[in-house]
């Protein structure tokens, strides 16, 4: 079998000695040449598995050599060498389409870590894209519309480099979902895939969380703890609602990106990371860095490449498709007869925006499953708000109602509305439970509900 081959493209004599005395520990066989001139005769002599280029050349500059390689040999991944801190640079080369980055002066541990990830990609391309045909996340990213077709394929892309991709899109649009597959598509897909709620993670509590600390660096510090970064190690970092960061935490999280290293609290060294950084939040990240409230130099930083996720409402025609994966779903998990929809209650949500977007369409028929009588879910089991009904979109037939501005989402930001409904129900079934002895079947019937319809309320209001 012959040795992998990986070009090294560097000016500086002893930056070659030393990618080729590494890369060849690695059992890589190794050209490494000075100029944009040698660079280009040696890829029309030959191809190589992996490339390594500096930004700075005598005759020209590392971008032609990336650019050269996106147009002739399309599947051999390109890392761009930078001088240290020059984030800039580094951000054009990943828009290029450069697989990743290197910065002087070389750590080789992450150097080895990203050639490693590299080859891997160049492999999984040669064999047809095996990571990307391997299902997982991609079953459940359900829709056919031109605005999935779309998000499908530059999920695609994305996946096949390492360019910290920033993903936009309404509450309850699946971003976790897309993030998952660009990590389970691409090299990274055998390493952890870690999710963080940023808004979840008290202030105080966030450079321990990020970065862990070692045993005493403060009271409570019992022992070492491995932060998030580390946990990542090898795969792909999610910040959704990364929005929420506090802005000292966000200079703290701009410096790990950048030189791809975190210190412990308590820690002299610094800590290596090989990790790919996906970020998400539903709210105008632009908008906030205008404001003063996200630092600019991070939101570049993260958002090398945006992936907007559409809402529900911009792919109504994905609606029937998406109600039945949900039903058999829900179906699955509670053993019961897959639920099957009225033509009544087909229309009505043809006819709905669905302000909180798939994950409302989930609890809308989780809870209609529960209210309706037998399978057939009719269009009252849906218990839509009535004043958010309107008229379908060009791709689903009209469902006769006026269109009508939408009410606030019950499931929305604001949650005032759904906690008082909540409150209401959990006061009725407490006193009927009460008055009937806790008898369950005589609850319902007091209440007017179905057993079934009672046990899903319990079960959602957390009453015992």
């Amino acid at each position: 079998m012959n040795p992998q081959t990986v070009l090294v493209i560097d000016d500086e004599r002893d930056i070659r000695e030393l990618l080729t005395i590494t890369l060849g520990r690695m059992d890589l066989q190794v050209e490494a040449v000075g100029t944009v001139a040698e660079a280009r005769r040696a890829l029309t002599e030959r191809s190589y598995d992996l490339c390594f280029t500096d930004m700075r050349l005598p005759d020209g500059n590392g971008q032609e050599i990336i650019e050269l390689i996106a147009e002739t040999c399309p599947d051999t991944p390109v890392a761009m060498i930078t001088a240290y801190g020059n984030v800039d640079a580094a951000v054009n080369a990943l828009k290029a389409g450069a697989f990743d980055f290197v910065s002087k002066p070389v750590d080789i541990q992450m150097l080895r870590g990203l050639v490693r990830t590299a080859l891997r990609l160049a492999e999984e391309k040669r064999n047809g894209g095996a990571a990307a045909k391997g299902g997982g996340s991609s079953e459940r990213l359900v829709g056919d519309s031109p605005a999935m077709l779309q998000v499908r394929a530059t999920i695609a892309k994305l996946a096949r480099n390492q360019a910290p991709v920033y993903i936009a899109g309404e509450s309850g649009v699946g971003k976790e979902l897309v993030a998952r597959l660009i990590h389970e598509q691409g090299p990274r897909a055998s390493g952890p895939f870690v999710p963080v709620n940023c808004g979840a993670i008290p202030s105080e509590l966030m450079e321990s969380e990020f970065f862990g600390h070692r045993k005493g660096s403060f009271t409570g510090a019992s022992a070492d703890k491995e932060g998030l970064f580390q946990a990542a190690q090898g795969g792909t970092l999610f910040l959704d609602e990364v929005a929420e960061l506090p802005l000292h935490m966000q200079v703290k999280l701009l410096r790990a990106i950048q030189e791809k290293a975190v210190r412990p609290i308590g820690g002299r060294d610094e800590i290596p990371v090989d990790v790919r950084i996906l970020s998400a939040t539903h709210k105008n990240l632009g908008q906030l860095v205008e404001q003063g409230q996200f630092r600019q130099d991070l939101f570049y930083r993260i958002n090398v490449i945006e992936l907007r996720v559409p809402p529900l409402r911009e792919r109504r025609g994905d609606v029937p498709l998406l109600s039945g994966f949900i039903l058999k779903a829900l179906a699955g998990k509670s053993g019961d007869s897959v639920g099957q929809l009225s033509p009544a209650a087909r229309e009505a949500l043809a006819g709905y925006d669905f302000p909180g977007n798939v994950r409302e369409l989930e609890n809308i028929l989780e809870r209609a499953m529960a209210m309706c009588d037998g399978n057939s879910i009719d269009a009252s089991d849906l218990m839509l708000p009535q004043r958010s009904a309107r008229a379908a979109g060009p791709d689903l037939p009209a469902s006769g109602h006026e269109a009508t501005p939408a009410p606030p989402a019950a499931n929305g930001a604001d949650g005032g509305l759904d906690d008082y409904i909540s409150n209401i129900e959990r006061t009725a079934i407490v006193k009927a439970l009460e008055e009937s002895r806790y008898n369950k079947t005589a609850a319902a019937r007091k209440l007017g509900i179905t057993f079934r319809a009672l046990r899903y309320k319990l079960k959602k209001l957390g009453i015992d």
